[in-house]
């Protein structure tokens, strides 16, 4: 008999978090998906229910302790256990320093932050009886560097950053791999098309990110073998600045 494995990504949105789900779950993973308005997961859980994978849909606000705790007990009483955990949740805002509000500055970092702390701490409690286990966080061109008008995102990404570099020199002797890929550049979404024409303009040239090729790179560092795990790695275009 098979077991079921299952992959958790926080912060499904119709992008990124979305290829991701897709990917796992053609690879046969049960996808449990998350964001704050449950109903927003419905065109996703559908179209992985169409392509014959299991999906589960949870609304559930990554900020808050008990919320995390309780989607992780969840899934691992009920569906399956957790063989990798990915924090995908943007927060990306601009505002400058004299307008940046406390509230703002704050919400940032628990979003960006914060709640990448929860799902990482919660995901590594279940994972290590197990020793083994993927921890994803998901990072910017902001965890690199800050840029003017970025006070909040940036010092948000760069924290993630930390933990995650913490996390894998912590974990990954106990057979648990903590990864932090930057995606450095535009990713081919709606808000790109909307707001950015001319950058969306070179899609076809292959100048915007495809992000079923972000989740292609999360599955391959998922089946990375023990002996050559990375760490962080970055992924842009090729005509894309740096």
């Amino acid at each position: 008999m098979e077991t079921k494995k299952a992959v958790l990504i926080i912060g499904a949105g119709d992008a990124t978090g979305g290829a991701i789900a897709r990917r796992f779950a053609r690879e046969g993973y049960v996808a449990c998906v998350t964001r704050r308005s449950e109903d927003k997961l419905a065109p996703l859980l559908e179209q992985i229910r169409s392509e014959g994978g299991e999906a589960h849909g949870f609304g559930s606000d990554a900020r808050k302790e008990e919320d995390m705790v309780a989607v992780v007990q969840k899934i691992e009483a009920e569906i399956a256990p957790i063989e990798a955990a990915i924090f995908n949740i943007g927060a990306n805002v601009r505002f400058g320093i004299t307008e940046t509000t406390a509230r703002v500055y704050f919400k940032v970092w628990e979003m960006a932050c914060f709640g990448g702390f929860l799902m990482g701490r919660e995901a590594a409690k279940v994972m290590l009886p197990r020793g083994r286990g993927t921890i994803i966080f998901t990072g910017a061109t902001a965890s690199l560097r800050g840029r003017d008008g970025f006070a909040a995102f940036a010092g948000a990404k760069h924290a993630l950053r930390a933990l995650a570099q913490s996390m894998a020199r912590e974990l990954w002797p106990k057979g648990i791999h903590v990864a932090h890929p930057v995606v450095d550049g535009a990713i081919d979404t709606e808000f790109i098309r909307s707001n950015f024409p001319e950058r969306y303009a070179t899609r076809d040239q292959g100048g915007i990110i495809n992000p079923d090729h972000i989740a292609d790179l999360y599955w391959q560092i998922h089946m990375q073998p023990r002996d050559a795990w990375t760490h962080e790695t970055e992924i842009r275009p090729w005509m894309e600045p740096w």
